[in-house]
């Protein structure tokens, strides 16, 4: 039974992961170019120019068929929490329900009841009503993708939030906790300038291919002008709140950013590695290093991640096997304190059955935040609560290789945009764009990596959290719902299936789209 469990905790992670994936194919180009056909529209408002009108309705139509496919795959993803993780459901839903249930009532309802006055009420309503309505699909987007990131960020970090000791469960203490705290709101906005910033590289491309093959060259050129100042824009915005997430990740999850370093002796005025090729585990426990070869930035990660080029900064082996000096408890004494609160928790229902009254009291005061030792315990032991359901220290070590290369393919990509996104602004409006088609083909390529990157942002984000469910919390071990590993598994290659058919259908629709252009008017 044990055996079986444990398979399905590994099928319903490989396929929250699966429809993770192909849903982020979808949202990043949602977010984005609704934005970018709301700005074009606003254009064609002011100046009635019928060039903008016919512009926007293009890039509308190629945003309706990324919308409609990515609905599909959001929906699937929000009811597998409650099929696949119903443990995890029982113990937070109370708390990661809500900004859901906001997103549901406000945000989607906002964005799919003025999505059909976008695209059909061109000539029905007047034309500040329908540009309102732009906007409006446009601002219900970034307020869908706000409190989904409101309940992703509450899983990295906590806030707001009490463990009733009746109902096993935890009960939210603070709205304002949960919706405002450092981790959710630098998380939408490095998210959403990001997803910008990819819509701005779809439209350059995609206008890139229009001058490569010399159509449309004034909608090719005018599209490229708005979404490249719009794209560079974000794109460093985009790298400004990435530094920001740095160190709030240094302060609220130490291991995963010791696990993107591959840091594993702490440091003080420790370096970044700007690139490295790791070495296999077996060899870096022989006492090599790390890296074969690093190219490295000294002080930049303790700069980083504490605005001090001096600062300490943790190590895999100090999180593991502790660091006295810094304060740093080890993996094993978290596990210690993790399996004192199980105990008592098995104490107290131990107690109720027994009609113990006088015990279950003692516990209660334990788990009680009003009184002193109540505080107490729930400081220094239940903040490991998940740690004791761990089997070993290492277990809390995340998959280091995937986290180092993943975000130096984010980081790097990145700068690379940034790059790209200024030299096709400037040539474009020097008039010379169209002549480099070396830069037109590059802009094109880059389509295909902006969606690379945006994927090695969710891997750095969600493997790092590993063994997490929540933060400390909750392990994904014991997350998982009690149901047979073999019917995940027929659901896994079915969905498999699925999105593998929604993806190819987009793929295909965008692409006959766009060879056949902006209607002709």
């Amino acid at each position: 039974m044990v055996t079986d469990y444990l398979q399905t905790v590994d099928w319903s992670r490989a396929q929250f992961a699966l429809t993770a994936i192909y849903h982020w194919l979808f949202v990043p180009l949602t977010l984005g170019l609704s934005v970018l056909c709301a700005l074009m529209e606003t254009a064609y408002y002011r100046t009635k120019d019928p060039f903008w009108r016919r512009t926007t309705k293009f890039w509308m139509r190629l945003f309706g068929v990324n919308f409609a496919i990515g609905v599909a795959t959001g929906l699937i993803l929000e009811f597998e929490f409650g099929t696949n993780w119903s443990n995890y459901s029982h113990f937070v839903g109370d708390i990661f329900g809500a900004p859901l249930a906001i997103e549901g009532i406000m945000a989607f309802f906002l964005e799919s009841t003025f999505i059909a006055v976008m695209f059909f009420g061109w000539n029905r309503v007047r034309p500040g009503f329908h540009l309102a309505a732009t906007w409006l699909t446009a601002v219900g987007a970034s307020l869908s993708a706000y409190w989904i990131l409101v309940a992703n960020a509450w899983m990295q970090y906590p806030a707001g939030t009490t463990f009733n000791l009746e109902t096993v469960r935890n009960e939210m203490t603070s709205f304002w906790d949960v919706a405002l705290s450092p981790v959710a709101v630098n998380k939408f906005f490095h998210t959403v300038t990001s997803s910008y910033m990819l819509a701005a590289l779809f439209v350059v491309g995609v206008s890139a291919w229009y001058l490569l093959r010399r159509r449309e060259q004034l909608m090719a050129r005018r599209s490229i002008a708005v979404a490249s100042a719009f794209g560079l824009l974000f794109a460093l915005l985009a790298a400004t709140t990435g530094d920001r997430s740095g160190a709030v990740i240094a302060r609220v999850q130490p291991m995963k950013l010791a696990a993107m370093e591959a840091l594993y002796e702490g440091q003080q005025g420790a370096s970044l590695t700007a690139f490295g090729l790791l070495r296999p585990e077996a060899e870096r426990r022989d006492g090599k290093g790390p890296h074969y070869f690093s190219i490295e930035i000294p002080k930049m990660l303790s700069l980083m991640s504490f605005r001090d080029a001096d600062a300490y900064v943790a190590g895999i082996d100090d999180l593991v096997e502790g660091n006295p000096e810094r304060g740093i408890l080890s993996a094993q004494e978290k596990i210690e304190r993790g399996r004192e609160v199980i105990a008592q928790l098995a104490r107290y229902r131990t107690a109720l059955e027994q009609n113990d009254r006088a015990t279950a009291a003692e516990v209660a005061a334990l788990f009680d935040p009003a009184t002193p030792e109540g505080r107490e315990f729930l400081e220094n032991n239940y903040a490991y609560f998940g740690y004791g359901y761990l089997d070993s220290p290492w277990q809390t070590v995340p998959d280091v290789t995937l986290l180092f290369y993943s975000f130096r393919v984010m980081v790097g990509a990145g700068v690379f945009f940034i790059l790209l996104l200024a030299l096709v602004w400037w040539l474009n409006r020097r008039g010379r764009l169209e002549n480099r088609r070396w830069l037109l083909w590059v802009a094109l390529w880059s389509i295909p990596l902006a969606y690379i990157a945006s994927q090695a942002g969710w891997i750095v984000a969600e493997v790092g959290r590993q063994p997490w469910a929540i933060q400390n919390l909750l392990p994904v071990s014991v997350s998982a719902s009690r149901i047979g590993s073999g019917s995940v598994a027929t659901t896994f290659f079915l969905f498999l299936a699925l999105f593998t058919v929604l993806l190819a259908a987009e793929i295909g629709i965008l692409c006959k789209q766009i060879k056949i252009g902006p209607d002709k008017e």
